[in-house]
């Protein structure tokens, strides 16, 4: 499907590299392009609407305290917050939400290391070439043999959340980008995680030859996760998916799947392609339909459903996490979210395209800004999320009006210089349990709170696990 581009000209796209590859090597760019904005805020000032305040900060800490140890993505589970880095995670302990503290730090090498929680068990996402599947693992060069080099999803033990255990680990073809866990139905043992991994080189690497159109399905006991193991391949895209053109990407894999596995659906953004998936066969999802969008998409990066699961958030992340996409030379369509509604029902729904949004404040050049992470605010009867924007801070918006979205609240810190471009930002914020949570990639931990009338009816409302890849229903919460 393609869109126009009502809003703005259109631009000469900018080439789409993987998040990891994009961010390690522009963690320090030169700034050649004219004097930023004098209306952003300069080098750590803060700014925000006034309802949307910053309650704590902790840096990131020892070994993690460095510009290339980057703060990934978050889960929760009770009192405890589990933020990947690409150098292992840390445990904080968030029982005062304005108080929090480091409750442990697990230092295991292989980026992003995207996590996921489930009862005593950590999942943690390596898509880097490691040595081996240990976490005193090297790197390794990619066109080393594939006996020689390790990629996949490494599990814990979080029975004491601030001594986890090492109990496995699980290899998968081209290792693990992105996870999403997915309980299993009444009466299965099994929890499931779903590997998401794709392939930009065009390079038959060992492990990850195109095509690359699958996910890799891990089964795991949960009363022995030791036996944890691939169970399917599923190829999601049997004719080939988009075959890119127009800056857009073509699709070997997808980035990033959100399921919502009380309603047996998932939504999965797929470098080119927008899809939703049947997940009701746990183990042999299939795709129902998809959408392209040649005109102003260049990389479907993720997918948010509303509560009600009639309509999907997707987000494109221009310039792959890396590129200053929030200034002026980047029109209000590219790198933003693109709202679909999710019309008909069983195997004759469809995407259908309503709106765009992207935070209206302009950044300067030396700050990465593209539409990222975020979740859904429950507030009962309205669809509202928080999200991350890099460099470009947080914007709570509503899309209750699909055709009509727009930010209630927003809080961004300047860029990390004001002479060159440092890769840096939230990379997700995720409402739990009545606050925001930013993992910014060099901060460290941000805790946000909203004090708003359209969003304080969820304040109250609590949950002991929060995945932002799992959604659940918050009216069961």
């Amino acid at each position: 499907m393609t869109h126009s581009a009502p809003r703005g000209r259109q631009l000469k796209r900018l080439a789409v590299l993987s998040t990891a590859t994009v961010l390690l090597s522009m963690l320090v760019a030169p700034f050649s392009a004219a004097a930023a904005e004098s209306d952003t805020p300069g080098v750590d000032e803060i700014r925000s609407s006034p309802n949307l305040t910053q309650a704590a900060n902790i840096p990131k800490q020892a070994p993690f305290n460095n510009t290339s140890a980057l703060n990934s993505d978050w889960a929760f589970q009770g009192k405890y917050a589990y933020g990947g880095n690409y150098n292992g995670f840390t445990v904080y302990d968030i029982s005062r939400p304005k108080q929090p503290q480091v409750a442990a730090v697990v230092v295991c090498p292989g980026s992003q290391n995207d996590i996921s929680v489930q009862g005593k068990l950590l999942f943690l996402g390596t898509d880097s070439q490691r040595s081996d599947n240990s976490c005193n693992s090297t790197s390794v060069p990619a066109d080393a043999p594939a006996d020689a080099r390790w990629e996949g999803v490494k599990i814990f033990d979080i029975t004491d959340p601030v001594h986890p255990q090492y109990v496995k680990a699980v290899k998968t073809d081209c290792g693990s980008h992105t996870q999403t866990l997915v309980p299993g139905k009444a009466g299965d043992p099994n929890v499931y995680i779903y590997v998401q991994s794709y392939n930009l080189s065009r390079a038959s690497v060992a492990n990850c030859a195109l095509p690359h159109d699958k996910i890799s399905v891990i089964a795991v006991p949960k009363n022995n996760p030791a036996a944890a193991a691939v169970v399917s391949t599923p190829i999601l895209f049997p004719e080939g998916g988009n075959p890119s053109g127009n800056g857009t990407s073509e699709t070997t894999g997808c980035h990033d799947i959100t399921a919502y596995p009380e309603k047996d659906i998932a939504a999965g953004a797929c470098m080119g392609d927008g899809v939703l998936i049947d997940i009701a066969d746990r183990v042999n999802p299939k795709v129902i339909t998809a959408v392209r969008d040649t005109e102003n998409f260049a990389f479907w990066h993720s997918a948010t459903f509303n509560n009600d699961a009639t309509k999907v958030v997707f987000t494109d992340e221009l310039g792959g996490g890396g590129g200053a996409e929030c200034t002026e030379a980047v029109d209000s369509d590219h790198g933003a979210d693109a709202v679909y509604d999710i019309v008909g029902s069983g195997d004759r729904r469809k995407l259908k395209f309503r709106s765009y949004f992207k935070i209206p404040r302009i950044n300067t050049s030396t700050e990465n800004c593209v539409a990222h992470n975020g979740s859904l605010i429950p507030v009962p009867g309205r669809d509202i999320m928080v999200q991350a924007w890099y460099q470009g801070g947080i914007s709570v918006w509503d899309f209750t009006n699909s055709r009509n979205p727009r930010e209630i609240a927003y809080w961004e810190r300047g860029p990390l210089s004001d002479t060159a471009l440092q890769v840096g930002g939230s990379w997700s914020a995720y409402w739990y349990n009545g606050y925001i949570y930013s993992s910014d990639i060099q901060k460290g931990l941000d805790v946000l709170d909203l004090v708003d009338p359209k969003t304080d009816p969820a304040k109250s409302l609590r949950t002991n696990r929060f995945n932002a890849q799992s959604q659940t229903d918050a009216r069961t919460w």
